[in-house]
């Protein structure tokens, strides 16, 4: 019985061995099948593509049993894996040559799915063909959507342009033109715009009216030379070219994802079809920065170099290798994706070039437009555009001259409220604005804007506006010439203006916020939070000279002056004496160059402006002299007596201004902790006094420092009746 087992178990052991043989043999069998079919079927594809390029003319296609099977392994190829460049070239030059007719022409068209790249050269030869073969329209129409749809896979596209006026001649034919249009639109820069075109493109708008395409093709000459181009285009003609359901659109893509290529952004959104949406909900189609891609390969950059002149920006990692190859940069056709890289805009900031900068700013033009100049609500979509915009604009330090044209329009049907911080941020950037325009362009709608808002958004738009002050007296001092003066916030459109004409608008900047702020402040009852930010403008303001070097001196109003002067808390009344003790320093200085140079001045008013504001403040803080009569704020003696006030004349200086009475009484305690009794006065005493002044300053008021140090000659006790605290 036990032998019986003992066999039982053996022969239980050799059979599971040998059914692990066979699994692994069977495996090895699988894999060897299935790499022989997997050469067998490189090598029919191989054997097909040598039959399209070795076909004879006139061969039969019906009943060609050997064209089906051919045509078939091309196209299992091509929407698995794709084809290669050299593939490319083969099939494209059998089907537009039409030597076995139409039939095979439109299914190889079809199938044309490209692993990599799409030779240039092969695409100009079938350009050609267009012209030579008699290809019908339908498959003409066929084979530029499918140039189109590759367009940002084409290797090169000098020699294209080089035959920019071949591929016009196709625009007279009706079908063609949707087509043509957007192909050129594509391809056109400043020396293919003529006027002989621009005629030919208004002929044909006549004969088929306002279309599309050619209202694109005709604003895009009018960006390059809007000399040639009289015709009035709207500004929201509807944007982009029509899209079509394109055969190798989903096919295209899954070959790129299943080779591990980035999906280039003509296809995966310049030919998306747009479905009718059942919802009403407004729709931001322009508000998606394109990708910087090419859906080319990888490839080392020296090999790139080599096989063509061109280099793709997108195949560029560095800055050096921006620099190596900064005169042979092929830009890609989207110009919305230079946006989205921080090296693309390196290269914009560069070159500079007039082209370039021109079709970026109409398609950011058409996208600002059409997105936000009738816009009612926000959105997600909305703000993450103009947050990148305006992120764009802080790395190059300079707007754009599309969104200067549009803010102009926009201030005029604006609420103040939609999407506040993003416009007052692209306001700040706008470029210095000639005086005769600027009350016409910014201070009209501003105005109306300022009076009818809430608090935050007067705060906001005084923050906004000491933003362009200062950005246009830092380009001043950067970038102003001793003779021949080019100021410009933007050197993209850059604006050629005299020094007078540049002081002008700075003037009328400065005047412009002085009423503004006067107004404000008694609207809102001097309003702590908007002094703040007004006192930030006028610190600006009071360096214009010895900061940026320009030759001109602006004081704020009385309705600025006072209120700060006479504010309730310490802070204001301390910036308010920095910024009197910087007027000072820049009108001294300023008043010695002029005695250098006939040609600095500063005018006598200015000066006269200044010292009767320095009296006064010196009047009210230290010589206890509040009312006196020839100041502005003489009372008569009868209503000062009615208001039983003790001392009326002292009540604004260093101890019982309200700004600084509780550091007063604070200090008296720890000066005479002793006594029960506050006698305020006692602080001004010589010893005390100077105490109490030090104690000031140690609180952080550097401000009232400077000014005291550098405005009154002598520290004595204030209100002294010896006279002898008086300003330098």
């Amino acid at each position: 019985m036990a032998d019986t087992l003992n066999l039982s178990d053996s022969d239980r052991s050799s059979s599971s061995d040998q059914s692990v043989t066979n699994r692994s043999n069977n495996r090895s069998l699988r894999i060897a099948e299935k790499e022989r079919r997997k050469n067998e079927a490189e090598d029919s594809f191989v054997l097909a593509v040598k039959y399209f390029s070795e076909v004879e003319e006139g061969t039969p296609v019906f009943g060609n049993d050997q064209l089906d099977r051919n045509l078939e392994v091309v196209e299992k190829v091509a929407f698995s894996k794709g084809l290669s460049p050299e593939a490319i070239s083969v099939l494209l030059e059998f089907a537009m040559s039409l030597c076995m007719g139409n039939s095979p022409c439109v299914r190889v068209l079809k199938c044309l799915i490209p692993a990599s790249v799409v030779p240039q050269q092969a695409v100009v030869r079938a350009v050609v063909w267009l012209n030579v073969s008699k290809i019908p329209i339908s498959t003409q129409v066929l084979f530029i959507k499918w140039v189109l749809t590759v367009f940002d896979l084409i290797d090169a596209k000098d020699q294209l342009r080089a035959i920019y006026g071949f591929i016009f001649s196709f625009i007279t034919e009706e079908n063609l033109c949707p087509y043509i249009c957007h192909l050129l639109y594509l391809l056109t820069r400043k020396e293919n715009v003529h006027l002989y075109r621009v005629r030919k493109l208004l002929e044909l708008q006549s004969k088929l009216g306002r279309q599309p395409f050619l209202m694109h093709l005709l604003s895009l000459y009018k960006v390059f030379c809007p000399e040639l181009v009289t015709l009035s285009i709207p500004s929201r003609i509807r944007s982009g070219f029509k899209s079509y359901n394109l055969p190798w659109k989903s096919a295209l893509m899954g070959v790129q994802k299943r080779n591990g290529l980035q999906v280039s952004s003509s296809i995966s959104s310049a030919f998306t079809v747009k479905e009718k949406s059942i919802s009403r909900k407004r729709k931001h189609c322009h508000l998606d920065l394109p990708a910087l891609s090419s859906a080319l390969n990888k490839e080392p950059q020296s090999d790139l170099t080599s096989r063509r002149k061109m280099v793709p920006l997108v195949q560029l990692s560095s800055f050096s290798q921006m620099l190596k190859n900064m005169h042979r940069i092929e830009l890609p056709a989207q110009m919305g994706s230079l946006l989205g890289s921080s090296l693309a805009l390196q290269y914009l900031d560069c070159v500079q070039e007039e082209s370039t900068l021109l079709r970026l700013n109409f398609w950011l033009g058409c996208a600002l437009h059409e997105e936000f100049l009738f816009c009612s609500q926000t959105s997600e979509e909305a703000l993450q555009f103009l947050n990148n915009l305006l992120s764009v604009q802080h790395f190059l330090q300079e707007g754009f001259s599309s969104s200067e044209a549009f803010l102009y329009k926009f201030l005029n049907v604006w609420d103040g409220s939609l999407l506040r911080p993003q416009i007052l941020g692209l306001l700040s950037n706008i470029p210095v604005i000639p005086s005769t325009q600027i009350g016409r362009l910014l201070f009209e709608p501003l105005t109306q804007l300022f009076f009818t808002s809430s608090l935050f958004f007067k705060c906001g738009l005084m923050e906004c506006l000491n933003n362009m002050l200062l950005k246009w007296l830092t380009w001043h001092s950067v970038y102003a010439l001793e003779d021949d003066l080019d100021i410009s916030l933007n050197s993209h459109t850059s604006i050629n203006i005299t020094l007078s004409g540049f002081k002008d608008s700075v003037m009328e900047l400065v005047h412009f916020v002085g009423r503004l702020a006067s107004l404000g402040l008694q609207l809102e009852g001097c309003n702590t939070l908007l002094l703040s930010f007004i006192l930030d403008f006028y610190e600006t303001a009071s360096d214009t000279f010895l900061k940026f070097d320009l030759p001109l001196v602006v004081m704020p109003p009385p309705g600025v002056f006072y209120p700060a002067l006479l504010a309730t808390d310490p802070v204001s009344v301390d910036r308010l004496a920095y910024i009197m003790h910087r007027y000072k320093l820049n009108l001294t200085s300023a008043k010695s160059q002029e005695k250098r140079t006939e040609a600095f001045h500063i005018s006598r008013q200015t000066f006269l402006e200044f010292n009767h504001y320095l009296v006064f403040m010196v009047n009210c803080l230290w010589n206890c002299r509040m009312f006196h009569a020839n100041t502005d704020l003489h009372v008569r003696e009868e209503l000062l007596h009615k208001s039983n006030v003790p001392q009326p004349w002292a009540r604004f200086d260093f101890i019982h201004h309200p700004a600084f009475m509780s550091y007063a009484v604070d200090f008296h305690q720890k000066c005479w902790p002793g006594r029960k009794a506050v006698d305020l006065d006692s602080i001004k005493q010589s010893k005390p006094w100077s105490w109490y002044l030090e104690y000031l300053f140690n609180q952080g008021f550097d401000g009232l420092k400077d000014f005291v140090h550098s405005s009154i000659t002598k520290q004595v006790t204030p209100g002294d009746e010896r006279g002898d605290s008086q300003r330098r």
